[in-house]
């Protein structure tokens, strides 16, 4: 009889393991709310159970009866390092893809697990649990005590940023993880992130795969990381790998785990350790020749790791991988919304797609705006980062805004190429954000009109528009224009156009009427800020007639569990406010009127 796990997530991880499962001759049962009832890894999967949340324990396990599991698999976010999912599975005589809950607790708990570092001698960056600053010292960093992927954590300056920034961190900490304990941390501006893998068995055996780097970041979030770690010293190296097989040796970690550290210089610190399989893990998987999701799963069945030799001796290369995000990094990197509808993914040697997308579906705000990883390997970085290039040119999503455009610029960027990266890059360059220029885009307006024309009508010539010799519909449905291809799509009135990495949306041009002028929600000289997407007010810092400079904070909604600050445009006075703390607001709606 086959054996069957239950994979208690969504998205591109989900996909991934329904893979895994059924590469080791293993069924692959989902559980799905009702908004993913369509999904790609409910499509892909043996089987399917409805759940109200996916952060619901007892929900989880109850589909992991249903389904008659083996074993039931968290993948990452979520319960991934929840322990008490660990504990209700072990109840239910079902087993977890994950270490302990006693390693759980001991690792995911980032003050006990530098506890347990300082114990084993491996250095850590000077911080505090305490609030008080004065034993840290600015710049600093508040982090959530329970947490990760850059939820409650904070950069203060001053004094002055200290409160707020505190207050802000521990709701976010608390929304996110249910724990809103935070600590004190200095900070190393301009250090990288490297982490090491390791994995462990049930047996006590511990070994690392190498490191990766994780330097380039937004919003204390990664969106390049690579394999290995460029320029290291092989001192460096080595005593990164040792003090990562120390630390999960003395937590009796079982199953694949992440030790991150801050390198600075020569030295290093330790930061945290992620109790689970990373967002990362391909580019290990690749260099390695091993694959973590089937290994884990191997492990949680009592399977034994690979002996450390072997893996040292497969390994080979170097891979790169960017992540895909909803997201629109001009305006802060606030999640985006939209149905994917054009959705071209570079293949070729070399290169990997792992994507929870398909075409027509609906990207909310509800999850993490990850939609997908490309990752590429090479014989050397210089052939990887190269292939990385190529892939990110052909790589097409419409519909929706992303971060391509973003990953482009750090691909091409001279210092991303010297590998002269640190975690604080992507603030350090604007330029990397900026939106593409009128110049930039010329040629896209140009094909959107020829291809708005050629679909208009099968005589365009009596619009009075006369169509260049080298413009032909190709039979995707694309453009061929100028001896290159677009891809173009229409919704809501506007067209969207792509070619060779670079999109824009071009909206047609209405005329003014005074239901226009009202749903814009700006009159008589007023600035309206509008909501970027349906969130909770959680603050509201101004008050009607209050004089405001521009780029001030002015209000705080909380959505997909992370806090976005409403900025003043201008400088002027508050004349309207829409929302109080505790109100919904939806996307598009108006929530504060600045007037000169």
């Amino acid at each position: 009889m086959t054996q069957t796990v239950l994979i208690a997530n969504r998205g591109e991880i989900a996909c991934r393991l329904v893979q895994a499962c059924h590469e080791l001759g293993l069924e692959a049962a989902a559980v799905y709310v009702p908004q993913d009832r369509l999904a790609r890894h409910v499509q892909l999967a043996d089987r399917a159970f409805e759940v109200g949340s996916y952060l619901d324990v007892g929900e989880i396990v109850e589909a992991g009866r249903r389904a008659h599991a083996v074993l039931i698999h968290p993948g990452y976010g979520f319960l991934a390092e929840n322990a008490g999912l660990a504990d209700a599975c072990r109840e239910a005589g079902v087993l977890f893809a994950g270490p302990s809950s006693e390693a759980m607790r001991l690792m995911a708990d980032k003050v006990r697990a530098k506890d347990l570092a300082a114990s084993l001698g491996v250095p850590l960056v000077p911080g505090t649990t305490a609030e008080d600053a004065s034993a840290v010292g600015f710049p600093l960093l508040i982090k959530a005590a329970a947490g990760g992927g850059g939820k409650g954590m904070r950069t203060v300056l001053d004094e002055a940023e200290l409160a707020e920034a505190l207050a802000s961190a521990k709701r976010e900490a608390e929304a996110a993880f249910g724990d809103g304990r935070v600590f004190l941390e200095r900070l190393v501006a301009h250090g990288r992130h490297v982490e090491v893998q390791i994995f462990g068995d049930n047996q006590g055996h511990i070994v690392h795969m190498s490191e990766r780097d994780c330097s380039v970041q937004r919003r204390f979030q990664k969106i390049l990381e690579e394999s290995p770690a460029p320029g290291l010293s092989a001192a460096m190296r080595r005593d990164l790998h040792q003090a990562a097989v120390r630390l999960a040796a003395a937590a009796k970690y079982a199953g694949p785990g992440t030790v991150e550290f801050l390198v600075d210089g020569e030295r290093f610190y330790f930061l945290e350790m992620n109790t689970r399989l990373q967002v990362e893990h391909p580019v290990t998987e690749l260099v390695t020749g091993l694959d973590l999701a089937k290994l884990q799963i191997k492990v949680a069945l009592g399977q034994d790791v690979p002996v450390q030799q072997a893996i040292d001796a497969a390994r080979r290369g170097h891979a790169i991988e960017a992540r895909v995000y909803a997201e629109d990094p001009a305006s802060g990197f606030l999640p985006a919304m939209g149905r994917i509808l054009r959705l071209e993914l570079p293949q070729g040697p070399g290169i990997r797609n792992d994507t929870g997308i398909q075409l027509g579906d609906e990207i909310g705000v509800s999850f993490d705006p990850l939609l997908a990883k490309l990752i590429v390997w090479g014989q050397d970085r210089g052939e990887a980062l190269a292939r990385l290039r190529d892939a990110l040119d052909r790589y097409c999503v419409l519909g929706l805004t992303t971060n391509l455009e973003l990953l482009r610029r750090l691909a091409w960027h001279a210092d991303f190429e010297a590998a002269a990266v640190h975690t604080n890059f992507i603030p350090d360059h604007p330029e990397l954000t900026r939106p593409l220029t009128t110049e930039e885009l010329s040629d896209l307006g140009e094909a959107a009109e020829a291809w708005r024309a050629m679909r208009s009508s099968p005589d365009p010539f009596r619009h009075g528009w006369r169509r260049p010799e080298d413009a032909h519909l190709a039979p995707d449905g694309g453009l061929m224009f100028h001896g290159r291809r677009y891809y173009l799509a229409e919704a809501n009135g506007s067209t969207e156009v792509w070619n060779r990495g670079r999109r824009t949306v071009i909206r047609r041009q209405a005329e003014p009427s005074l239901d226009t002028v009202d749903a814009a929600g700006s009159h008589d000289g007023a600035e309206a800020l509008s909501a970027p997407m349906n969130g909770m007010v959680v603050k509201v810092l101004v008050r009607e007639g209050d004089r405001v400079e521009a780029h001030q904070t002015l209000m705080i909604i909380e959505a997909m569990k992370m806090e976005h600050r409403i900025q003043a445009p201008i400088a002027g006075q508050v004349t309207h406010v829409y929302f109080q703390p505790g109100t919904l607001a939806p996307a598009g709606a108006t929530l504060i009127e600045v007037s000169v």
